[in-house]
């Protein structure tokens, strides 16, 4: 009779949570931005800069998909090497995995609140009862005041979700997932692009010092020579101290380039989660290095879509619109199922045996009566929380397309660049080699000559920062555009 009643108790209270409505509002996505480019920023094809390295013309395509390992564009197996390798193996991707995991449990568990919850409990208790106050508590003669007493109970305890709060909480719980997931997709479209721009950078920073060190010989040797023919008597002073000082600023220009590319070193080290002692045997050169030539560039609706900070912003949107639900759902009266069955004897063997069972149904309603506005103040922190989600959504989709915007400057900027340092190294060198021939002809002294190689070793000094800053722009488009992560096999982010 006991476990009938409570049974018709509970399928009513099914019934009602149902069949109820969730208070609070219904979470709309965003609208897209209706802008069709990036204003002035939106690029025809860049010029082509030089035939040399990363002097290709780059092609943009609107609304072109980005591939899922974009990296592999450069077509440098290393640099793909090094991506994998850190994928697997950082401690940030890690952490943000566990993070996901965790996210999933959490949202499990809150899913467990649409059912009820049933307890079982034994106890066991000796006891001696006083015999000239209390009657004897087993019914029997009072003869010995000291007695066992047996319990087993099973305890259902339900709170029907009458107003919507358990399903808002459970909304809540399932955004902060999809944010859990977004966070983890950021850290390794992150990762994958900054390995790339390391790599990027350690190869110009080689090409750097290959050139200066070469710069730097070619001053000491202008040097010595203008020691020489002021020991001869054929120049002075005021053309040596200038060739000294000269030779001096290059030389101090060494270190900073040796200490930059130990210290990226280190970085690239560190991004493939080892220590500084197992430092990668992949070594980059930028003429190594591929430039991408057909470039993808995402409409701004699309954008939203793919950006996973953008999207991440929009899950904590979701769940700070539940939490509205939640905290309007606690101003409403709360209800409660309870039910219990058991059995109590005074032998554990006679558990379970007629005339020692027990029951108990009931149910409960309880209003918040007064609590000095402390659920209106967490109604209205919750709706403060929701502006502030929303403001920060925008915020994100707004960065996402300055992001866009500035890469695409830069990459038309960087054309430009390269195409004048091109032609700066070109002249130089021509200028060089025909310094070179005069001098072998006898024409100019070896100065004139040494002169000529200097400047040509600056140009490309020069050259090498412009092709490096094309690769390392290029690889920012496609993170900014979202890195392509769709496109990775299935299950990759899950």
């Amino acid at each position: 009779m006991g476990l009938r009643l409570s049974a018709r108790i509970l399928s009513t209270a099914l019934l009602a949570t149902l069949s109820a409505c969730a208070v609070g509002p219904n979470f709309k996505r965003p609208a897209a931005p209706a802008a069709s480019d990036y204003g002035k920023a939106t690029p025809a094809d860049t010029a082509v800069a030089t035939q040399g390295t990363a002097g290709a013309a780059q092609h943009f395509t609107p609304d072109t998909d980005i591939p899922g390992e974009w990296w592999t564009l450069f077509n440098s197996q290393p640099l793909t090497s090094l991506v994998q390798q850190a994928l697997k193996a950082n401690p940030g991707v890690d952490a943000a995995q566990a993070a996901l995991r965790q996210a999933h449990e959490l949202y499990a568990a809150q899913r467990a609140s649409f059912l009820p919850t049933i307890q079982g409990g034994f106890s066991a208790e000796r006891a001696r009862n006083p015999l000239g106050t209390l009657a004897n508590p087993t019914s029997l003669p009072q003869v010995n005041p000291y007695y066992n007493l047996y319990t087993a109970q099973l305890d259902l305890s339900y709170s029907p979700d009458v107003f919507g709060g358990t399903r808002r909480t459970l909304e809540a719980a399932g955004a902060q997932v999809d944010a859990a997931r977004y966070q983890l997709i950021a850290t390794d479209v992150t990762l994958s692009s900054n390995v790339v721009v390391t790599a990027i950078q350690e190869a110009a920073l080689r090409g750097q010092i290959i050139a200066t060190e070469r710069l730097l010989a070619l001053q000491h040797q202008i040097t010595d020579t203008a020691r020489k023919q002021r020991s001869l008597g054929t120049t002075s002073d005021v053309d040596l101290l200038p060739q000294e000082a000269a030779e001096a600023q290059t030389a101090a220009t060494l270190p900073p380039l040796q200490k930059q590319l130990g210290i990226t070193r280190d970085a690239l080290t560190a991004l493939l989660g080892r220590l500084p002692s197992e430092e990668p045997a992949e070594v980059f050169h930028l003429e190594e290095l591929t430039l991408p030539t057909e470039l993808p560039v995402s409409l701004p609706s699309k954008l939203v879509a793919q950006r996973p900070d953008v999207l991440m912003a929009e899950a904590n949107l979701h769940a700070a619109s539940a939490q509205v639900g939640v905290a309007v759902a606690n101003m409403l009266p709360q209800f409660a199922i309870t039910a219990d069955t058991g059995s109590a004897v005074l032998a554990i063997g006679q558990l379970f045996s007629p005339y020692t069972n027990f029951w108990s149904a009931g149910a409960s309603l309880t209003q918040t009566l007064f609590d000095a506005g402390a659920l209106l103040h967490r109604h209205r922190a919750a709706e403060a929380a929701l502006d502030e989600a929303g403001a920060q959504y925008r915020a994100a989709v707004i960065l996402a397309c300055q992001n866009v915007a500035d890469t695409l400057r830069a990459l038309s900027a960087d054309a430009d660049a390269l195409k004048a340092d091109a032609e700066a190294e070109r002249a130089a060198r021509a200028s060089f080699e025909l310094a070179r021939r005069q001098q072998l002809l006898g024409t100019i002294s070896v100065i004139a000559m040494l002169n000529a190689e200097q400047t040509y070793r600056q140009a490309q000094i020069a050259l090498i920062q412009a092709q490096a800053n094309r690769y390392a722009d290029t690889a920012g488009l496609f993170q900014a555009l979202g890195g392509g992560w769709w496109n990775r096999p299935q299950g990759t982010f899950k």
